[in-house]
């Protein structure tokens, strides 16, 4: 293959990078926040995809990002059913184009990038029981005595 058929490179920063962790307990909505940050000098578009739609509310799902700027997205989980999270494999995709200089709406604009012209970053969805939230911490604590002293 050659270079000219690869994807362009994600120019957006994103925190955090490849998890996006929600913490129980699951019987009520948990939120979490995906911060996407434009290093550029130009401004860039964006869009949030998951493989659940149902599953979960993403607020604001797409926009525009001004250059030099961050936004932070608010990923809300909706009450699950059953009671194992951890067999959920839901997944997240931010893509973003640059905005053309033109200027146009966002629909627009997703409609005049060519296939393979959006810039794609990946995120895992990770349910953490209430249980390993707990573990987790202490954990840290332990780690944090232990380095203190």
């Amino acid at each position: 293959l050659s270079s000219a058929m690869s994807k362009p490179i994600q120019v957006l920063q994103l925190y955090p990078e490849k998890e996006l962790v929600f913490k129980g307990p699951f019987t009520k909505v948990v939120t979490t926040t995906l911060q996407l940050t434009n290093p550029t000098d130009k401004t860039v578009c964006f869009k949030v995809k998951t493989t659940a739609p149902k599953q979960y509310y993403v607020r604001p799902n797409s926009g525009i990002i001004l250059s030099k700027k961050t936004i932070n997205i608010s990923i809300m989980l909706q009450p699950l059913l059953h009671d194992n999270p951890a067999e959920l494999r839901h997944k997240f995709m931010v893509q973003s184009a640059f905005m053309p200089e033109s200027g146009c709406n966002l629909e627009t604009i997703w409609k005049s990038v060519p296939d393979g012209g959006f810039m794609d970053s990946k995120l895992r969805a990770v349910l953490l029981p209430v249980s390993e939230v707990r573990r987790r911490r202490l954990g840290i604590l332990y780690l944090l005595s232990y380095t203190l002293y």
